[in-house]
């Protein structure tokens, strides 16, 4: 033990972490429990005094503009004996923290007062007060409680799903469109931010409103005060209202929460105040009014007695059912959650269960003490010298209420009157401080959510012109310019004091985010992403689909235009999200499943056969850096874009290997998205330029999605090269053919490397780490610096009706009629003509050329014209001739004019080298390689594009020889050239199976 604790002790300078708290956690603990987790913290591992035991700090890292303390590298822990030996002196992280001013630590509500408390006070509202009752006299109370239920259902696998969500790793500010933008992604998030913001801002004003019109009814029947006129009066008490709101969140969110304790208090006084009215005894007057208590109405209002136009089952729960819409109170506001994992769920779940009980109690206590129908006439009581007619149950009663019944002119009951529970409570104005209090503490908490999202919103960049409205203030980073926007919008609404049409928009917004929650957990489960792992398991898939597909059907159902707008807004702003792209990445579910269909499906390749008719040409493209040669890359993205795959590889020397960045590869990917080019990008270490491709060749690809056609540079500088070098290139064509694949060789004619252009870009790009510190330039900046420098190519201009000429000299399988079509689908290349030359002699010429159009159009091919070459065969120019001669003598042995030496031995000293046995024997190809130069520049000057069989290397043809071809064939030409040679496998046919 004692040899363990100096192991642990012997921490190597300079990598000790430093204790961060992030403002979502709760503060560290103090004294020596402080300094022992400190120490603690400190530890190395069993393994290496480098290497350090697990610890919390280094997770943090995982987070965007987190910065944490990172492990050691494990170049470090490879080198730890350099690292022994460091000097660094450590720091004593507690004496920063003493010197650093304290900070008021901000308030964080626990899941009584930030959870369950306020979803209570959203559920419960004016409905419990002023519709409940009435609703239970048109449905009886067996389906009231049917409505209550079915209500329940959705609210509860919403409350699951998000309680799900929300164990799934640690959130932040910004509720629910945190939630469904980190699981579902930018695109389906934001709108729904936007949406959900707004809605929250209208559902204040209408609950405003609704405060507002129950204290006008007031003044204006008990007190006979009237300010303006109706509507007027409403708003100005609105207005009123909601700036003493707004203050109240202004002040905070502790004087928030204690405001809204008041309001939890003022309704349970409530609710007692009519729990009590019910027992207790009943004189005339209530009596009058239909008022029994507990007596033999239980049984009469048990079934449904519908009346009026609205008089229908689903139109009683269109009606109900934005009662129980307030579960999402606590979870706009877990920015200030001391736990939100744990408060979320507990808190929810246990508002819905109590807010249930209480939803169920009142239609089963009021349809047992209240009838129907009561003329509310003291006059109406039986007595023993009665006379006349009397029907129904208030007959049994003592009151014959006959009169008003069939006139349908009663006044009071459960089917007449809206103030029920106020006259059956203990005493009347109670209820009317319940729904002052409903009214009121929905209205607070909604003027509180609307900012606390839209301010995630807003700091997220992803809507323009917003983030304005992202600032916080204060300890609890409060939004208070969100605030003032979300009062501006409740004012404006408020001066219209009529929301009826706004109240369905409204409805149909809440829905739709349910309907998004749930769809969020389904869509998580069935990814089986290993980053879906809630610490909340009592959830269920199948549940989160059934409550999204309700709330879906619910929108149309209750209010189908409502629904259409919706649908059309959220569309709109899903189609901007996701046309700008956003560079976000939150690892939402929506990306594993893109890689689980992207799995199933080449797995589902892998099974399929082969066919011509569905050849593509997949492509390795040697683009080394990709935003080194943008013309090779952007060539084979010209006919491989949403066709087919290409693979950009880089072949990275032993000597690059320790001057290139960690960073280089998502530099280059970025390059790439920026130029809308849809490859991969592989780098590969490698000895040589042979070795790597060899190597790609083999490994390259997944299943079917594997390429068949192998895309290089030519080879520019092949003269001042070393043999070696050469030897390379000539082999790794060889391996090509030998693997079976198709060969792409693009030359362009001032050469593919364009590095001189941004060589200020690419440098500082590729700088090692210690330079990059000295200049103070982020990886961030690099990027930025090389992504603005695309540099524009001859392929991504408009070619307008230029030619292409496709010189198809040898029948490779038709991959040299194949890639020009493809090209012509672009609308770069559209309008150009395909022109295709082949071989023949003058005798033959006619048929050659019918023969050849015939091909052309059972292959389908839209080719403009076939040329017939009768003169190929020509000896070609003597001064083209005796130019090649010069090329290619600095690579001749001249062996027969070296006496006393064998061309044997010279060979194996140069096996590049050209004998002049192999110079005589290969003339006759030369001569035609040259012959056939000539015909191309003739004809070819003025083209866009020239495409040339490539002639197929012998195994006895010396390498530098082969490069002379190469070099012929497309020397002399302003446009660029494509030697391109299929692997002698059909990929056109006529047939169509």
């Amino acid at each position: 033990m004692g040899q363990l604790t100096s192991r642990r002790d012997s921490l190597v300078p300079g990598i000790l972490p430093h204790c961060r708290s992030s403002a979502n956690e709760e503060g560290p603990p103090s004294g020596s429990d402080h300094q022992g987790s400190k120490m603690e913290l400190q530890r190395s591992s069993l393994y290496s005094t480098l290497d350090q035991v697990p610890q919390l700090e280094h997770y943090t890292s995982t987070l965007p503009h987190q910065q944490a303390r990172k492990r050691p590298s494990l170049e470090a822990l490879r080198k730890a004996f350099k690292a022994r030996d460091s000097t660094v002196p450590i720091t004593d992280s507690g004496n920063e923290d003493s010197k650093s001013p304290k900070k008021k630590a901000p308030v964080r509500l626990g899941w009584v007062v930030g959870v369950k408390i306020r979803c209570m006070l959203n559920i419960w509202g004016v409905i419990l007060f002023l519709r409940l009752s009435w609703i239970t006299s048109q449905a009886g109370i067996l389906l009231t409680c049917l409505i209550v239920m079915m209500s329940v259902t959705v609210t509860t696998a919403t409350a699951l799903s998000i309680s799900a969500i929300a164990t799934n790793g640690r959130i932040i500010s910004g509720g629910t469109y945190f939630l469904i933008s980190r699981s579902l992604g930018p695109e389906i998030g934001a709108p729904i931010g936007m949406v959900f913001s707004f809605a929250n801002a209208l559902a204040c004003a209408l609950n405003t409103v609704g405060f507002a019109e129950v204290v006008r009814d007031l003044m204006k029947d008990d007190f006979g005060t009237v300010i303006v006129d109706s509507v007027n009066d409403v708003r100005i008490v609105g207005v009123i209202t909601v700036t003493i709101l707004l203050f109240i969140s202004l002040a905070g969110m502790e004087w928030e929460s204690k405001t809204q304790i008041l309001f939890f208090i003022a309704l349970m006084i409530s609710f007692a105040s009519y729990l009590v009215g019910t027992v207790i005894p009943h004189g005339t007057i209530k009596q009058a009014q239909g008022i029994f208590g507990y007596r033999e109405i239980f049984v009469s209002n048990l079934k449904p007695d519908w009346r009026g136009p609205d008089g229908n089952f689903f139109r009683m729960f269109a009606i109900f059912f934005p009662a129980t819409t307030g579960i999402l109170s606590g979870v706009n506001i877990c920015g200030d959650l001391k736990d939100p994992s744990t408060a979320i769920p507990k808190g929810t779940l246990l508002a819905i269960f109590w807010t249930t009980i209480s939803y169920l109690v009142v239609p089963l206590t009021v349809g047992a003490c209240v009838l129907r129908d009561a003329s509310g006439n003291i006059s109406d009581i039986l007595t023993v010298n009665s006379t006349g007619v009397c029907v129904g149950l208030a007959c049994n009663l003592g009151w014959n209420f006959t009169d008003c019944t069939q006139t349908q002119s009663c006044r009071y009951g459960l089917a007449n009157s809206l103030q029920v529970l106020g006259q059956i409570s203990a005493f009347y104005y109670l209820i009317t401080l319940g729904v002052f209090a409903a009214s009121l503490s929905s209205a607070l908490g909604f003027l509180v959510s609307a900012p606390k999202i839209f301010q995630c919103l807003c700091r997220d960049n992803i809507y323009p012109y917003i983030g304005f409205f992202g600032k916080g203030y204060g300890k609890n980073d409060e939004p208070l310019r969100a605030y003032i926007l979300c009062y501006v919008i409740a004012v404006a609404f408020i001066v219209i004091a009529e929301l009826n049409t706004i109240a369905a928009l409204i409805s149909n917004f809440f829905l739709c985010v349910y309907g998004l929650i749930n769809f969020s957990c389904f869509h998580a489960s069935i990814t089986n992403s290993p980053g879906w792992r809630p610490a909340f398991h009592y959830y269920s898939k199948w549940a989160a689909l059934y409550g999204a597909v309700i709330a879906v059907l619910l929108m149309f159902l209750f209010t189908w235009w409502a629904a259409l707008v919706t649908f059309s807004i959220i569309f709109f702003l899903f189609e901007y999200v996701n046309y700008t792209k956003p560079k976000v990445n939150w690892g939402s579910s929506v990306q594993a499943s893109t890689y689980n269909m992207a799995l199933s499906s080449s797995v589902s390749l892998s099974g399929v056969e082969d066919h011509i008719k569905n050849f593509r040409p997949q492509c390795l493209v040697l683009t080394g850096p990709p935003n080194q040669r943008p013309a090779l890359v952007d060539f084979v993205a010209s006919f491989t874009k949403h066709i087919s795959l290409m693979i950009c590889g880089d072949i990275i020397m032993e000597e690059e290997r320790q001057t290139r960045p960690q960073d280089a590869t998502d530099l280059l990917v970025k390059w790439m998205n920026k130029r809308k080019v849809r490859s991969f990008y592989t780098p590969l270490s490698a000895d040589g330029l042979r070795a790597g491709a060899r190597n790609l060749l083999q490994a390259s690809g997944l299943g079917k999605l594997k390429p068949n056609t192998l895309v290089l540079g030519f080879k520019s500088n092949w003269r001042e090269s070393s043999p070696e070098s050469i030897e390379d290139y000539i082999n790794t064509i060889y391996d090509t053919f030998d693997s079976n694949y198709n060969l792409c060789i693009l030359r362009m004619m001032d050469g593919l490397d364009i590095i001189e252009h941004f060589e200020f870009e690419v440098n500082q790009s590729f700088e090692p780490d210690e330079v990059r510190n000295d200049n103070q330039q982020s990886s961030d900046d690099i990027s930025d610096k090389g992504d603005s420098d695309q540099i524009k190519t001859v392929f991504q201009s408009d070619q307008g009706k230029k030619t292409i000429d496709v010189y198809w000299i040898a029948d490779d399988g038709g991959l040299t009629l194949l890639v020009p079509y493809l090209l012509t689908r672009r609308k770069r290349w559209c309008r150009s003509k395909v022109r295709v030359f082949i071989v023949g002699d003058e005798q033959n010429m006619d048929e050659s050329h019918k023969q050849m159009i015939a091909l052309l159009k059972r292959f389908r091919l839209d080719f403009n014209d076939v040329i017939v070459m009768t003169d190929s065969e020509k000896r070609p120019h003597s001064k083209n001739l005796s130019r090649f001669v010069d090329s290619v003598a600095p690579f001749r042995l001249w062996d027969e004019q070296q006496e006393g030496v064998s061309a044997q031995e010279l060979k194996q000293n140069a096996p590049w080298k050209i004998s002049d046995k192999q110079f005589e024997a290969f003339r006759l190809k030369t001569e035609r390689k040259v012959r056939l130069n000539e015909i191309i520049r003739r004809n070819s000057q003025n083209a866009a594009l020239v495409l040339v069989s490539l002639p197929v290397p012998q195994s006895d043809c010396p390498s530098a020889l082969y490069m002379a071809w190469l070099d012929t064939l497309t020397c002399g030409l302003h446009c660029p050239a494509v030697l391109i040679r299929g692997n002698q496998q059909n990929v056109l046919t006529f047939y169509c199976q």
